[in-house]
């Protein structure tokens, strides 16, 4: 049974997202569970994105879901999150970028599992789909060794207690990662389910394939290892997972 007082909040952080955003607001809208409040934050985008997204409006008040749409300058993608977190009243908060869509049990799989045994950090598989439709799994692990490749953002929930006290530093395409590492300094209760809650479009800052843009991650992925206390050993993750992304594309 379910813990139908769990209130879980949603963030999207937005800008020109017009082609993709109704995915996104879309899985939020049809959950099993529904969420206690959807809050987007919007960059000033110039194409029809508010447009798409205000049309949801009616829908999510009829289901008594709080809706709430900011449209303001930024400074960047983790500014804007931060901007949401900060608007949140839930006890869970849960990020979900407009590229991407949650599937319909996600938030109920979230709260049976906080129902279970109470937690501050949350993540689970990830369906990753590549522009042409194919898609494969990446799974989520929690073990001391520290790597990326156990660990995926638009699955994470995060209590707001947590987040009160630790935001996104905003000065690095890596930042949801360096969160995770000073979470996973702190010892916090974490809770890893392996079943698929969310889809991730493969495109984007974080996907460009080049030999320049895998050698500039390597850098700051190693740098923010380093500035969270792990050994110089850990120039060999990024690596690897770079030579991984240009050779599965």
């Amino acid at each position: 049974m379910v813990h139908s007082n769990v209130k879980i909040s949603i963030v999207t952080a937005t800008f020109n997202s017009a082609a993709t955003v109704s995915d996104t607001v879309s899985s939020v809208l049809n959950q099993t569970y529904p969420a206690f409040e959807y809050v987007i934050v919007d960059g000033l985008s110039t194409d029809d994105t508010l447009g798409v997204i205000e049309r949801f409006a009616p829908e999510f008040e009829s289901r008594g879901i709080k809706y709430t749409v900011v449209s303001e300058k930024d400074d960047g993608m983790y500014d804007a999150m931060n901007k949401g977190i900060k608007m949140c009243s839930g006890d869970i908060i849960g990020i979900i970028n407009s590229d991407d869509w949650y599937e319909p049990d996600a938030l109920m799989t979230v709260a049976s599992a906080y129902e279970e045994e109470p937690f501050e950090l949350f993540y689970a598989d990830l369906r990753l789909v590549r522009p042409d439709g194919r898609s494969f799994i990446k799974h989520s692990r929690n073990r001391k060794y520290a790597t990326s490749r156990d660990w995926n953002h638009p699955t994470t929930f995060i209590a707001r207690s947590i987040y009160e006290k630790n935001l996104y530093l905003n000065d690095s395409i890596h930042d949801d990662y360096d969160l995770i590492l000073r979470l996973k300094k702190e010892g916090i209760r974490t809770t890893v389910v392996r079943k698929v809650l969310a889809n991730f479009r493969m495109a984007g800052v974080s996907h460009k394939r080049s030999i320049t843009a895998a050698v500039s991650s390597i850098k700051e992925k190693y740098r923010i290892y380093r500035r969270n206390g792990y050994s110089r050993l850990y120039i060999i993750e990024p690596l690897l997972e770079e030579v991984g992304k240009l050779i599965i594309g």
